[in-house]
């Protein structure tokens, strides 16, 4: 885990890590969120949605932003305060993802910062996200 300092971040400052999408991540996601619908649930119904397979929760692969900000950047003395989020391609099951985040800008006054970041599968864009982030004293 990253405990960056505000005088160690500067804009331009970035962190990247990998996951592989698993259906012990879906059933989690299941019971903490209570979504059952079958596009998630049921290959037969997300194929007559038109899809190769169950699509993964995009609030799921969403909650990888937040490990982006908790762990890599700016990491232990982080703390979430806002998120702006699009989320243009499915993800399904055995996928690799690739999580980016940059810091596009600091405001020293407030001792805030806002991050831009993807999730990529490969080389396709599944969602982005402007991050807004506090940093703790310590």
């Amino acid at each position: 885990m990253n405990a960056y300092r505000w005088s160690e971040l500067y804009t331009g400052l970035a962190h990247s890590f990998e996951v592989e999408l698993t259906a012990f991540m879906m059933r989690q996601f299941l019971e903490l969120s209570g979504d059952n619908n079958p596009l998630h649930l049921d290959p037969a119904f997300a194929a007559s949605a038109g899809f190769p397979d169950v699509v993964v929760y995009g609030m799921l692969t969403s909650t990888l932003y937040s490990r982006l900000v908790g762990v890599y950047l700016p990491g232990r003395y982080c703390l979430l305060q806002g998120i702006s989020l699009d989320l243009s391609k499915p993800a399904y099951i055995g996928d690799q993802l690739t999580v980016k985040g940059e810091i596009a800008h600091l405001n020293e006054a407030y001792r805030r910062i806002e991050i831009k970041a993807v999730i990529e599968k490969g080389s396709e864009v599944i969602s982005k996200a402007k991050i807004r982030v506090g940093l703790l004293e310590h």
